[in-house]
């Protein structure tokens, strides 16, 4: 599956803790993150992570457009609900998620929810419903 990382400034270590401690289920997948993220993550766990722009000059807007082409099964956006940089960026991902039937996980609970029902393969079915001939992401 296709996993895609965004995290504030105040939530990445939070982002590369939740890596850290699920690295062995995500390195059977493909990681994506913007930029930062993307490079505190691979740097603490050795997964390969494809970075995006980052969010200022416009990387989840990347991110958006993978979810509405059906190239992410998985998103883990971790911010503050005070972060108002981040607010039409969260709107615009969940609300993408919600018409493209994708998981989003915008806190630390609901993300061990979802890691831990794809490391069961509760999460398999979309791989039945959006069969990939290859994967988009590498």
């Amino acid at each position: 599956m296709n996993i895609a990382l965004i995290s504030d400034e105040n939530k990445q270590e939070l982002m590369v803790q939740f890596c850290i401690a699920y690295c062995g289920i995500l390195a059977k997948h493909t990681i994506c993150a913007t930029s930062t993220t993307g490079r505190m993550v691979a740097e603490a766990t050795g997964l390969k992570v494809q970075r995006f722009l980052s969010h200022d000059q416009g990387g989840c807007q990347q991110i958006g457009a993978r979810i509405a082409y059906n190239e992410l099964d998985m998103i883990f956006f971790f911010t503050g609900p005070d972060n108002d940089d981040y607010l039409d960026d969260l709107k615009y991902i969940c609300h993408l998620c919600d018409i493209n039937n994708v998981p989003v996980a915008t806190n630390i609970c609901t993300a061990e929810m979802l890691i831990q029902g794809l490391n069961r393969g509760d999460l398999d079915w979309r791989e039945m419903m959006y069969p990939r001939t290859k994967n988009v992401l590498a």
